[in-house]
């Protein structure tokens, strides 16, 4: 049975601490309406195994480029691999070609682990829901187990922190501009971390601080710090940011990561279309296309539930979109309700009677109408 309620009335640290206690295994999915943001942990025995977040959806090769562990060429030549054939993870190519030590893939997973957990902790409004369930059969780039009780350690450490910078730093949505310096001013002395010109090279006065840390695919957390020291020695003043600033430009920059998930769809690549098209959804989060492939290659990875969550999402944009209803009836066929598969079906060959997919759809629906009046006379319904 699954355990579920909203953040208000159980906060996500004591979430994670009922787990720990408990040597819960299963997945905790936290969703947060207020932030269009969503991130999924993974136990077992209480221990934390694996995090993502919608916000920050960088790959594993990625993060590993940045962190100057492997090169371009070494993610390339690893990629390269898996669209000949190769079924295994990228963590595990790295390996096996020496890219790349064990002990340094899993200290960069753990590092991206806690940098999740870290943002989750922030949320203070929201739902959760956990389900028991075996995680054995999840395919994860290192084997890693997170101590929960050092995660919320650090976390309630980190929360402290925020307290501290949030006079000068009130919210994620205040864009940084680049202070004007006045006639006769000298320019501040500038001595920063290689982490903190990453930041200040991308402050355009246009995107906000949740946009950044997008961007960099860094925990908003860290951008903040950086751009309070910013603010505070005045090189970067804040203001608030115009209402749609950026939306074009967003739904612009998306297209590219859809087509590139639709790709590894086609190709077999359904967690490398996941990962492409949850960024797609980042750069819009209203592109309805985006969301369906989310739920698309979720439902080639087995996960039906969170496939049917994104697919909800998908229908709360664009309740009429007749591939929403199409995708809506698979996964309630897949979850066993075969009424509400043919009640989604009816509706999508009602708005696309055309569709090359109408005539297997009409198949479908009258298998499963008659399948269901077996069940309900069956059952003496």
């Amino acid at each position: 049975m699954a355990i579920e309620g909203p953040l208000r009335e159980l906060g996500i640290h004591d979430v994670f601490q009922m787990l720990d206690l408990s040597r819960k295994t299963g997945a905790l999915r936290v969703t947060s309406a207020e932030r269009d943001n969503e991130g999924t942990v993974l136990f077992e025995r209480g221990k934390v195994i694996s995090a993502s977040i919608l916000s920050s959806p960088t790959p594993l090769g990625t993060m590993l480029v940045r962190a100057g562990r492997i090169t371009d060429a070494d993610v390339e030549r690893a990629r390269a691999m898996q669209r000949d054939g190769d079924r295994r993870r990228l963590g595990e190519i790295l390996l096996a070609l020496g890219a790349i030590s064990g002990r340094e893939l899993e200290r960069q997973v753990r590092l991206q682990i806690e940098a999740v957990v870290f943002e989750m902790m922030a949320w203070r409004d929201g739902f959760f829901s956990f389900e028991e369930r075996d995680v054995g059969v999840v395919p994860l780039e290192a084997s890693v187990h997170v101590s929960t009780e050092s995660l919320l350690m650090e976390g309630a450490r980190r929360i402290d922190e925020w307290s501290r910078i949030a006079d000068t730093v009130p919210n994620l949505t205040v864009v940084p501009v680049l202070a004007a310096i006045h006639d006769g001013a000298q320019a501040p002395h500038l001595d920063l971390l290689p982490s903190e010109w990453e930041v200040l090279a991308i402050i355009d006065g246009t995107h906000d601080l949740r946009a950044i840390a997008a961007s960099l695919g860094r925990s908003e957390f860290d951008v903040a710090k950086v751009v309070y020291g910013l603010v505070t020695t005045g090189v970067v003043e804040l203001r608030q940011a115009p209402p749609e600033t950026g939306a074009p430009a967003a739904a612009a920059d998306a297209q590219p990561l859809l087509e590139s998930a639709r790709a590894a769809l086609a190709g077999g690549r359904a967690a490398d279309a996941l990962e492409a098209a949850r960024m797609a959804v980042l750069a819009a989060p209203r592109n309805v296309e985006a969301r369906l492939t989310v739920a698309r290659a979720l439902r080639r990875l087995k996960r039906v539930t969170e496939a049917a969550d994104e697919l909800r999402r998908a229908a709360d944009l664009d309740p009429g979109h007749p591939e929403t209803q199409l995708e809506l009836g698979y996964a309630a066929a897949a979850q066993g309700d075969l009424r509400a598969a043919v009640e989604r079906w009816a509706q999508f060959l009602r708005s696309a009677p055309g569709s090359i997919a109408a005539s297997e759809v009409r198949g479908a629906v009258e298998s499963a109408r008659q399948l269901s009046e077996f069940l309900e006379v069956y059952a003496g319904v």
